[in-house]
């Protein structure tokens, strides 16, 4: 007779392996969706922030870079003006903030540095990740390094201890630090604005949940309500121990679909679980064909495709 324990052994074994290859393990949570729905979530390690923050900072320093030198031919050619060289500090101000808040945005809480290493920015709630949240998390950053570290740059110092200096470099590691204590591995300016940066599953998503007939079709229409994150979500799911608990949760996040995409027609209880792994079927192929003609959606707050 199979157990609870029998039924998470292949999970337990996916943790051990992917800690094994990753060598540390990871600070797990859960988040409880505007749906109710409970999503279990992994913390991004301090590690991985730095390296996507040192490779968005190298696109950014190359992009700043390019746009500069005719810039500073400008301040070459007026003797340094003043006002030339307050253009070049603001178009570098502009150009720093907007990278962070435009990819954030566009790509829902993902730079290219941390998409390349596997992070994303999401609302510690659960809900949609505001443009307000954005701008606040990265605002925050000036005030955390880059005005400190351009006041420091721009001191000169002497012989003597400059104080202004200490301070100006202990509010710099106070600020990386704050990380390494707060519970969620979250710095300053994720505790302002409500956000934190998670880890995202490195794993395919899997295909033995995938069947090869399907009792219930869904239309292009219905499959646009959700993206990649959500159906990582219904895999976890289904994969539960089958029992009353289980169940009942299946019984809720079927409603709330069918409420999502439309669906008008009866699915009985016993049903329930064909019918979500039949959507999950559905979903996975649908975007799987998306993602191939660039069109990828990591969750249902990303814009919606565009329809041919």
């Amino acid at each position: 007779m199979s157990t609870a324990a029998d039924a998470d052994a292949p999970a337990l074994a996916h943790e051990r392996t992917t800690e094994f290859l990753e060598g540390t393990k990871r600070l797990r949570r859960q988040i409880v969706t505007p749906e109710g729905v409970p999503v279990p979530i992994e913390i991004a390690n301090y590690g991985a922030r730095c390296v996507a923050f040192v490779i968005d900072v190298t696109i950014w320093m190359l992009l700043t870079l390019a746009i500069y030198i005719p810039i500073l031919a400008l301040i070459d050619r007026t003797g340094g003006s003043l006002i030339a060289i307050s253009i070049a500090l603001f178009i570098g101000f502009l150009i720093r903030n907007l990278y962070f808040i435009y990819f954030e945005l566009a790509w829902s809480g993902a730079t290219p540095g941390k998409r390349i290493v596997g992070l994303r920015v999401i609302d510690r709630t659960g809900g949609p990740l505001v443009a307000s949240a954005v701008i606040a998390r990265n605002l925050t950053r000036e005030v955390e390094m880059f005005i400190p570290l351009g006041v420091l740059l721009g001191t000169q110092s002497g012989n003597t201890v400059d104080w202004q200096q200490l301070a100006i470099v202990g509010w710099v590691m106070f600020c990386l630090a704050i990380p390494a204590f707060t519970k969620d591995r979250m710095r300053g300016g994720d505790l302002i604005a409500g956000t934190i940066v998670i880890a995202l599953p490195k794993i395919a998503l899997l295909g033995d949940l995938v069947e090869q007939t399907l009792k219930f079709t869904f239309t292009p229409a219905q499959l646009q309500a959700y993206g990649t994150f959500e159906l990582q979500v219904l895999e976890e799911l289904l994969r539960r121990p089958s029992n009353s608990e289980s169940l009942h949760v299946l019984d809720d996040v079927c409603d709330k679909i069918c409420r999502k995409i439309g669906w008008t027609g009866p699915v009985p209880r016993s049903d329930v679980p064909a019918f979500l792994r039949d959507f999950y079927t559905a979903e996975r192929a649908f975007l799987e064909r998306e993602q191939l003609y660039g069109k990828a959606r990591a969750d249902k707050h990303a814009l919606q495709p565009p329809s041919a």
